[in-house]
């Protein structure tokens, strides 16, 4: 999807949208709540139901060091996106001029000028511009004045609000389970497989090994998987997250190293998405590989029983 900046133009079919307006990491049960509010005026007003999204994540723009935080790739949330039934993602470049714009500004160049929207859905909490000096106040009064109307959605959850922030205090814990309820669906981990050190493989176990890049990093260790490979069937496996400690200095950054049950065949550059279900333990370091080999063996008894009815 081109990135849209203030130059930018979106062919007219695709103009005077019902958009859901924000970050949208993870498309959860809180971000539907707003689709849903879009939809319903898109539905009535007989237009496109639309999306508009920010990339980079400002959070990434005002702190290009922070620790991956991410909950979905770009690839992931339009999937999740066309699944709730979008017809149009806009993805809206994040710069030095759009954080420093103001409401105004923001709300005339990208809704009106660039987008030309007809409605814009937002979650009551939403701010935009210098400062956050806009709000959901003033985002309503700036559409009376410029031909857009304004729904601000309260969130879902009431005193426990579902947010991408609490589903990554989830997966800190590895509370699969959480994440997956706020989520709507289970919390995967796309990307392509990785040529590693073959040590599973040596010890009866292959691996398809996923770097972790922008996505949050959960709770260190085993996990019951379901791995799809693209063709939209889910394989049951065991996966460890972490830097495998046992074997050699360990890894500089966490990897997600699954091994498919029941499965064999060469999956080397292919891009497969992994499901985390449940987590089963903490990542360890063994005294030999022999101890890790009957811990792994025990992992996939383990995955088994955790999959049944998931």
């Amino acid at each position: 999807m081109p990135r849209l900046g203030p130059t930018s133009t979106i062919p007219n079919d695709a103009r005077g949208a019902a958009i859901a307006l924000g970050n949208f990491d993870g498309v959860h049960a809180g971000h539907q709540a707003v689709i849903a509010s879009a939809r319903e005026v898109a539905d009535k007003t007989d237009v496109a139901l639309g999306v508009a999204v920010f990339e980079p994540h400002p959070r990434r723009f005002f702190k290009p060091d922070i620790s991956p935080f991410r909950l979905q790739s770009a690839r992931q949330r339009t999937r999740a996106l066309s699944e709730l039934g979008v017809e149009e993602v806009f993805e809206i470049g994040f710069d030095a001029a759009l954080a420093g714009s103001s409401d105004r500004d923001f709300a005339e160049r990208v809704l009106r000028d660039l987008l030309g929207v007809s409605h814009v859905s937002i979650g009551a909490d939403f701010e935009f511009g210098k400062g956050r000096c806009g709000n959901a106040e003033s985002l309503t009064r700036l559409g009376d004045e410029l031909g857009f109307t304004v729904d601000a959605v309260a969130p879902v959850g009431g005193a426990d609000k579902i947010s991408s922030t609490a589903i990554r205090a989830a997966l800190a814990r590895g509370d699969m389970a959480a994440a997956s309820e706020m989520l709507t669906r289970p919390w995967a981990i796309e990307g392509e497989v990785l040529r590693g050190f073959q040590r599973g493989r040596t010890l009866g176990f292959p691996t398809a090994n996923i770097a972790l890049g922008e996505y949050v990093r959960p709770r260190l260790g085993v996990y019951a998987v379901r791995v799809d490979l693209g063709d939209g069937v889910l394989l049951p496996g065991a996966a460890s997250v972490g830097v495998n400690p046992t074997v050699g200095a360990a890894l500089p950054e966490p990897l997600l190293e699954a091994h498919l049950l029941d499965f064999s065949g060469d999956l080397y550059g292919k891009t497969i998405e992994v499901e985390l279900i449940a987590f089963l333990r903490d990542e360890a370091k063994f005294d030999s590989l022999g101890e890790l080999k009957r811990q792994m063996t025990q992992d996939v008894i383990d995955s088994r029983r955790a999959l049944v009815g998931a």
